[in-house]
């Protein structure tokens, strides 16, 4: 049995992996290879640290005027928050169940739905969206340092941005690089920092928010409130559901199911909660606040702050962008191994680190507008990565959360090389949900919405427009169809064992 990308070359062949001693200093060689049962450890509350340190970002806060924006009062876009903020990361916890018992990552589990070689087209989508997002959390951190630096009088040209660039790029391919222990503990230490300083901060802006203006805003349509929901979604957990069993398939195997759910959910949605129910006060009370997010975010979120804690809002900025940032690319690795690479995982984590630092560079230093085609970049791969979470929940629930190590990487095993019935559902339900989703952030995304029309939702321009159902539709048609699909686990278990005989 051979696991490219798990460990050095002279390893690949014997597709077993010796022991690691946890050392923040080495690199890690675990890579696709299913975790030996001597390394798994810890219990499911470790997962509040990673999934804290991740999620933690002040950008919430901005991410809280564009709920606002579609329309809505503010308890509706607060019900938005919350139900789009939680049940996202609910996937999560759900994903996450498949890495534990399966002591694998995301896009090895994965395999048991799609097949060893047909679960490349999720992995690739997988892939570009980590990608994606690790280029803009670090551009974003670079950026905020610079408009600090400004508000400072400090300057914060090209030279400020460069190295602010630098700095943010040693820290998350060098957490990348050295794998999960690494990563673990910093995102421990960002935890700490961030969320000290995130109290600190919410504090300062708590009398710019006018209470009397939050009660004067008026009540949207229940499309709208729908769109903002699922835009959410999008937003939080949907963007994390691919990588979600990562980071615990190194807990023991028989570790609490509803732990493991919990924990993931908790550490995720915690700060997200806070951030963005803020950041709704915030932006009701001050129209400046929501214009100035749509062009500058931590421009706006800075603005109004004392001059003795805008370096604190700096680290603050930067760190908990670049918590998120680290999980990217270390999943991001996993991914591209996933899909074919033949290398060591940290040879994959500088891949992608090299990308990131091309896509951060364009953004920084080249495009005048980054945040209208990022949204557009969310829905679009939203609602493939929805099917995909839909059909990776039905398959742990059929098997019972049941897999055989083994066949995960033998195309020729019970899970087969492309289990084409999935195959086909993922390319439905994408297809379905492009269809009705309507993007009109970047041009070049005109052409979804295609179903808005004949299905009676009032076309391109309907009640129905931002509403965003096919991240939904998605979601339940690729659910659906993999529980039709996915055989149960005796049957599974049946197969295996005669496949060996």
């Amino acid at each position: 049995m051979t696991t490219p990308g798990a460990w050095p070359t002279s390893a690949y062949c014997s597709g077993v992996t010796p022991p690691q001693t946890p050392s923040l200093s080495r690199v890690e060689v675990n890579g696709l290879n299913v975790i030996d049962e001597s390394e798994r450890r810890g219990k499911p509350s470790s997962l509040f640290w990673p999934w804290f340190a991740a999620n933690v970002s002040v950008f919430g806060i901005a991410n809280g005027a564009f709920v606002l924006g579609f329309g809505l009062s503010w308890w509706q876009a607060l019900l938005a928050g919350v139900v789009g903020v939680v049940s996202s990361f609910l996937l999560c916890g759900l994903v996450a169940l498949g890495g534990t018992r399966a002591s694998a990552p995301t896009m090895v589990v994965s395999r048991a739905a799609y097949g060893v070689r047909g679960n490349r087209l999720p992995s690739a989508v997988s892939w570009v969206l980590t990608v994606g997002w690790e280029t803009i959390l670090v551009a974003t951190a670079s950026l905020a340092t610079a408009t600090v630096f400004t508000a400072l009088g400090w300057g914060g040209g090209t030279v400020t941005k460069a190295a602010a660039l630098v700095l943010v790029v040693l820290l998350v391919v060098g957490a990348g690089v050295l794998g999960f222990e690494a990563i673990m503990k910093l995102q421990s230490v960002i935890t700490v920092v961030t969320g000290v300083l995130t109290v600190v901060f919410l504090a300062l802006r708590a009398d710019d928010i006018s209470w009397s203006a939050v009660a004067a805003l008026p009540t949207g349509s229940w499309q709208a409130l729908v769109g903002a929901t699922v835009f959410t979604m999008t937003l939080f957990g949907l963007g994390w559901v691919n990588a979600a069993g990562d980071y615990s398939r190194y807990l023991p195997r028989h570790s609490s199911r509803p732990g493991v759910v919990w924990w993931t959910t908790f550490g995720g949605a915690a700060a997200p909660l806070v951030l963005l129910s803020f950041g709704v006060l915030l932006a009701a009370s001050s129209p400046d606040f929501s214009d100035g997010v749509s062009t500058d975010p931590i421009g706006a979120l800075a603005a109004g702050l004392p001059v003795w804690f805008l370096v604190p809002f700096a680290v603050v900025a930067v760190l908990s962008l670049v918590g998120g940032a680290v999980l990217d690319i270390y999943s991001s690795g996993l991914a591209l191994l996933s899909l074919g690479l033949p290398a060591p995982r940290w040879v994959a984590a500088l891949v992608d680190g090299v990308l990131m630092v091309a896509g951060a560079v364009y953004v920084v230093f080249v495009s005048a507008d980054f945040l209208t085609p990022f949204q557009g970049f969310l829905i679009t791969l939203g609602v493939p990565i929805a099917a995909w979470a839909g059909a990776a929940i039905a398959d742990f629930v059929r098997r019972s959360g049941a897999y055989d190590d083994d066949a995960l990487f033998d195309p020729t095993g019970p899970y087969g090389s492309v289990r084409w019935g999935p195959v086909a559902v993922l390319l439905l339900a994408t297809a379905v949900g492009w269809g009705l989703v309507v993007n009109t952030s970047a041009t070049w995304l005109g052409w979804q919405g295609y179903l808005m029309g004949p299905l009676g939702l009032g076309g391109k321009g309907g009640d129905w427009t931002f509403a965003n159902l096919g991240v939904l539709a998605a979601l339940v048609i690729g659910f659906a169809g993999q529980l039709l699909l996915t055989p149960s686990a005796k049957k599974t278990f049946r197969t295996a064992v005669l496949s060996r005989r």
